[in-house]
């Protein structure tokens, strides 16, 4: 998707660490240093250029290779991290020029940021996910570390490459923190080997490290929990432009029918609110037609219970609807959904240690981070 990247749609929030009333009065302990080997060329070549060693150029390839005793892929992810920094400029057959006045760059020593990329302002953003980030950037500061959140939907266009490398030369980030990442953006930062964690699940061809609710195990411990209840045809409803988190939850659904031969299983991919009550109505016509709904986003779960009720259907003693995300709305509703919620405090501080880990040495321990939503058991499920 295409999207405009004016001026009018950028916004730029800063939290630094002396905002925080309650802040520290001495620096946290660094973390052991376990970085790449990409990360650690960088760091010398920016050495070399501080020093002087190399003023105007860059010597080639081969000469770089035998002064820091790497292979040349190391040496070309250095060098094109140092251009999107703004160390150096790049010209066709020519050598690499090192610019007079380096671009802001995260890997000057004492600047401690971490930047994170969204696609809409704060004030469009769901309650929860704005709980998520609130605690995030307390947490980071609690730390010394200065959060800068940047709204650019340019970066979020099928060729973000442009709207990126100009961003990682505007803002110092020593990591980002990807929301509602597209994949175009993931495969940039995946080539490019600056550190960063998605908020969400990565596509399976993309392996950068990631935090997001199980979504395989929260649907495969949902279906089971519906079969055992003596459900014998399952709905689940998801958008078509599904995210790595709805291609997990499809899977752990259907594992969750093995071994259950007599029972069904329905997606309704829907594009639209229109779209989506065309499909429940065309399902309410099946024979047998489905007694339990497994919804993906809360916002749908609210429609999909309208609209049963709307034709008559009662719930939960005619069919049961859960959701798999939960929004502060749902609370609110009657009847009231059943639904799995995240510990939002809980998902925050893994993801502020994620990124303090990702900032400090350029890697994680362990890429993928999850965590297993509760069940709340409300009145849509009976």
């Amino acid at each position: 998707m295409n999207l405009p990247g004016s001026a009018a749609n950028r916004m730029l929030l800063v939290t630094s660490p002396d905002q925080m009333s309650h802040q520290r009065s001495t620096d946290p302990l660094p973390l052991p240093r376990r970085i790449t080997l990409v990360a650690q060329t960088v760091n010398s070549l920016c050495n070399g250029i501080r020093t002087g060693r190399w003023k105007t150029h860059l010597p080639g390839e081969r000469d770089l290779c035998a002064a820091l005793q790497v292979s040349r892929p190391t040496i070309r992810a250095a060098l094109k991290e140092l251009q999107i920094k703004g160390w150096i400029e790049v010209a066709e057959r020519r050598r690499r020029v090192i610019k007079k006045k380096a671009g802001r760059s995260s890997l000057k020593t004492g600047e401690r940021v971490v930047g994170a990329i969204a696609f809409a302002p704060l004030r469009t953003m769901p309650p929860a996910s704005l709980l998520v980030i609130d605690i995030l950037r307390e947490q980071l500061a609690h730390n010394r570390w200065r959060m800068e959140l940047v709204v650019d939907p340019a970066c979020y266009s099928k060729t973000p490459a442009k709207a990126l490398e100009k961003l990682m030369r505007k803002v110092p980030a020593s990591a980002w923190l990807l929301m509602s990442s597209s994949a175009p953006m993931q495969k940039w930062f995946l080539k490019t080997s600056i550190p960063c964690l998605v908020l969400g699940t990565c596509p399976e061809e993309i392996p950068l490290p990631s935090i997001d609710a199980d979504y395989r195990a929260v649907c495969r411990h949902a279906g089971t929990l519906l079969l055992r209840r003596g459900h014998r045809h399952l709905a689940m409803v998801l958008p078509v432009s599904s995210t790595g988190g709805d291609l997990d939850s499809e899977r752990g659904m259907r594992e969750s029918m093995e071994g259950h031969d007599g029972a069904t299983l329905t997606i309704l991919r829907h594009r639209n609110k229109a779209h989506l009550c065309t499909l429940l109505d065309e399902a309410l016509k099946s024979r047998p037609r489905p007694t339990a709904y497994l919804v993906a986003r809360a916002v749908h779960a609210l429609t999909v219970t309208m609209h049963l009720m709307r034709r008559g259907i009662r719930l939960p003693q005619d069919a049961v609807v859960l959701s798999r995300d939960d929004e502060s709305f749902l609370w609110h509703a009657s009847p009231s959904l059943a639904r799995y919620t995240v510990d939002a405090e809980q998902f925050a501080r893994r993801a502020a240690k994620a990124m303090r880990e990702l900032a400090e040495t350029g890697t994680l321990a362990s890429r993928v981070i999850r965590t297993m939503p509760r069940l709340i058991e409300d009145e849509t499920l009976g």
